[in-house]
């Protein structure tokens, strides 16, 4: 499997406050972003897997209204998560 306990944890540990903080909107947009770029690399190898890319566009869309979501509510979180993650070229 591709996304263990252990690598979920560093995520939170990351980019949440604490290991267990599973539900702030940082630390779930670095769980999407992990899983979305997963799903890319595998819509490389596998282009003709549709179920996976409406999945991937799913993730998306909801990595986006969590984004929207911290820009509303702390603008400098917004900024602090996407410096973080590299979210913007």
């Amino acid at each position: 499997m591709y996304l263990t306990a252990e690598k979920k944890e560093e995520l939170f540990s990351s980019y949440g406050k604490s290991n267990k903080d599973t539900g702030s909107p940082e630390s779930q947009i670095a769980l999407f972003s992990y899983r979305i770029a997963h799903l890319t690399e595998h819509l490389k190898k596998n282009h003709k897997d549709h179920g996976t890319r409406r999945s991937l566009i799913k993730l998306v869309g909801k990595r986006r209204a969590l984004l929207d979501y911290l820009k509303r509510e702390d603008i400098e979180r917004y900024r602090a998560i996407v410096k973080a993650l590299n979210l913007r070229k």
